[in-house]
């Protein structure tokens, strides 16, 4: 599961840094001290879980929780259990009193996965095939192999899939790609691009390096986010 930290204190993000490494089936995407970073986030990539302080700067974790729609499996963290009632109204998955143990750690981690194998899953042709898809480009439907992407820039309503030595135009818009190839290698890097991850040659500056003659800008509110992925 892929998840985030929403969390003020550096002792406290931490120990779920550490409890997280050794449970092993939990992926950090990244790791924030305040609520109003991890929105701008949440509005370009998905995860499955976030592990959310109640008391943050400038905006609360309930009222984070109640600002964005839609919102992925919940696991609070507080030292204050005078917020428990209200939380469960929010619908979170568990409540985490501080300072909490690595057992407490994984029975909440447990209750979310028991919570998205009970949901159904819907079935999709492309599962038959999942590392193929068909990319609809005008009245076409050209089947490519998504380990064959190198990077898709957004063009207006449009977007341009880059392959190695094609390039096709997609009818597609960027957020439809987002969520399509959240479950592969792929990553935002800026507004207009999203990369294949296994394609980087280097990272100088502000650019990425994608195979040995093509590069792509970085946003300036991704930095952070992919030096986390780097060094995971």
């Amino acid at each position: 599961m892929k998840c985030i930290i929403i969390e003020d204190q550096l002792p406290a993000q931490r120990i779920l840094k550490k409890y997280i490494k050794d449970l092993g089936s939990l992926k950090l995407i990244a790791t924030f001290s305040d609520a109003l970073q991890a929105i701008e986030m949440l509005k370009s990539e998905s995860v499955d879980l976030i592990f959310l302080d109640i008391h943050l700067p400038k905006l609360s974790g309930i009222d984070f929780l109640k600002s964005i729609s839609n919102p992925p499996n919940i696991i609070l963290t507080t030292a204050f259990s005078d917020y428990a009632l209200e939380s469960y109204d929010l619908d979170v998955v568990d409540y985490l009193l501080k300072p909490f143990s690595f057992q407490r750690f994984v029975k909440a981690v447990s209750k979310v996965d028991a919570k998205i194998k009970a949901v159904p899953k819907t079935f999709d042709i492309r599962d038959q095939t999942t590392n193929e898809i068909f990319l609809k480009s005008g009245y076409e439907h050209i089947k490519i192999n998504i380990g064959d992407i190198v990077y898709i820039k957004s063009d207006m309503d449009y977007t341009d899939v880059h392959l190695k030595n094609k390039k096709f135009i997609s009818s597609e818009p960027l957020k439809y790609w987002v969520t399509r190839l959240n479950e592969f290698n792929f990553m935002r890097v800026h507004k207009s691009y999203i990369i294949n991850f296994d394609k980087i040659e280097k990272i100088a500056g502000n650019r990425i390096y994608l195979l040995p003659d093509i590069h792509v800008p970085i946003g300036r509110t991704y930095k952070k986010i992919i030096s986390e992925r780097l060094i995971e």
